[in-house]
């Protein structure tokens, strides 16, 4: 404002010269030479000229027109423009090698004030953009000026933020070990895995500030699973991967790394398996009614996942619910994947239920077995009938009559028992899922000795 009001001051003296200079003493001049012209040729022309109104008028005449130059050049003058520029870059020069700087902003906001066209030209003409010199300034904190290179002259500028406090570090540098995280695992086909991942070094040169480099806990290569290109079992190279450190929180570190990508060789593998479909009926039938057979649209399953999942699976378990079943039904269910497997070749099943009349057989002198025992201890039943059991057995005739009393197995769970005597509850189990089994005898008495 105070610019303006000053160009305006200015405008008027100038304004007051201009018409002494260039109206007042060149348009008396010129009557004068236009008198003496006129004068040998006409008496009544030098009256005309030397009346006092016609000097007035001609004086007025051309001071209207130079008053509507200027009025115009004045205008131009006072129309003063402002545009700021958003998130300027800021360029700092100093010995990179040597020193880390902090607290330097990097960017700014330059307001530009002046006439549009001389706005419009600066946005168009090359600009070295705002800078800063700190060469020469030792290692603390400082208080130094930003600068902006425009090479027009007439506009001025305005920084924001203008000044600010800086600190630099000497750079000192640690060796890091060199790990690696795999990013959008997600995003792989389920049908692959990950098998290995082998960077081209183990190590790293991390540079900063001391202080920085003691916070940083760990490097690591980003394999990015976005960044493969038409993944399949076999070897990928990738290149340039991103390094990046961390401190113990998983916080990013703003620190020099060295070199600042790697080369990884990622190995690829689809490993999969056969397993069989287990079918497990949960709920009680409806009164009187037994499983007689149970068929699924698929016997077997092909999974997928890594090898230590696969080692882990035996067979896809398969649970429907018969809770007051009293007919034949037919179930649709969806395959729920284990623990680490990443694909099944079927997604759903069809569980064919058929029922049958309910009967029963009872199965004598079955021997108890224990089970999770502390190996710190033995075990001995008080009595013969504490030993064995009887097993009834409940389901479909066809099926309870061609049972083997092998496939019988009553037990009683030991955990959390030390010494002493103890009355245990009879469990059994059994191989087909289609039946159901009890013991007649509901508890048995053991007593449990340190060996």
């Amino acid at each position: 404002m105070k610019k303006i009001i000053k160009g305006i001051k200015n405008l008027f003296r100038h304004i007051g010269l201009f018409f002494d200079k260039w109206l007042i003493t060149p348009i008396t001049k010129l009557i004068l030479r236009i008198s003496e012209f006129f004068k040998s040729n006409s008496r009544n022309f030098e009256r005309f000229l030397g009346k006092k109104q016609t000097l007035i008028v001609i004086s007025l005449f051309l001071a209207f027109f130079v008053f509507i130059r200027l009025d115009r050049e004045g205008n131009t003058l006072i129309d003063q423009y402002a545009e700021i520029f958003y998130d300027q870059p800021v360029t700092a020069t100093y010995n990179e090698e040597a020193y880390v700087v902090e607290g330097l902003p990097k960017t700014v906001d330059i307001t530009l004030v002046g006439q549009k066209r001389h706005i419009f030209l600066a946005k168009q003409s090359p600009s070295k953009g705002v800078t800063v010199d700190l060469t020469g300034l030792k290692p603390g904190t400082h208080k130094v000026t930003l600068k902006y290179s425009q090479r027009l002259k007439s506009l001025d500028y305005r920084l924001d933020p203008s000044e600010v406090s800086v600190t630099i570090y000497e750079k000192v540098s640690q060796t890091k070990t060199l790990t690696y995280d795999i990013l959008h695992k997600d995003n792989l086909d389920t049908k692959l895995n990950i098998e290995s991942v082998e960077l081209d070094r183990n190590e790293v040169i991390v540079k900063g500030a001391e202080y920085k480099l003691a916070q940083v806990a760990s490097v690591k290569a980003l394999i990015d699973v976005d960044d493969f290109v038409d993944p399949k079992a076999g070897d990928m190279t990738l290149k340039d991967v991103q390094l990046v450190a961390y401190d113990t929180n998983g916080k990013v570190m703003n620190v020099e790394i060295v070199p600042k990508t790697i080369t990884a060789k990622v190995t690829i593998t689809s490993p999969s398996k056969e397993v069989p479909l287990k079918i497990v009926p949960t709920g009680d039938l409806a009164l009187g009614k037994s499983i007689k057979s149970l068929s699924s649209s698929v016997s077997t399953v092909t999974i997928y996942g890594s090898e230590e999942a696969l080692a882990q699976v035996d067979a896809i378990t398969v649970n429907i619910n018969v809770k007051g079943l009293s007919q034949d039904k037919d179930f649709t269910v969806n395959l729920q994947r284990p623990s680490g497997i990443t694909e099944i070749s079927e997604k759903t099943v069809t569980i064919k239920v058929i029922l049958d009349e309910l009967a029963s057989k009872e199965f004598e002198g079955i021997s108890i077995v224990t089970e999770n025992l502390d190996e710190r201890y033995t075990v001995n039943a008080l009595s013969l009938e504490d030993s064995i059991v009887t097993i009834v057995v409940r389901g479909s005739q066809g099926i309870i009559d061609g049972l083997d009393a092998s496939s019988l197995h009553p037990y009683i769970d030991l955990k959390d028992y030390g010494p002493g005597t103890h009355e245990v509850e009879v469990k059994v189990k059994g191989d087909d899922v289609r039946l159901s089994y009890s013991s007649k005898t509901k508890k048995v008495k053991v007593k449990i000795t340190e060996k």
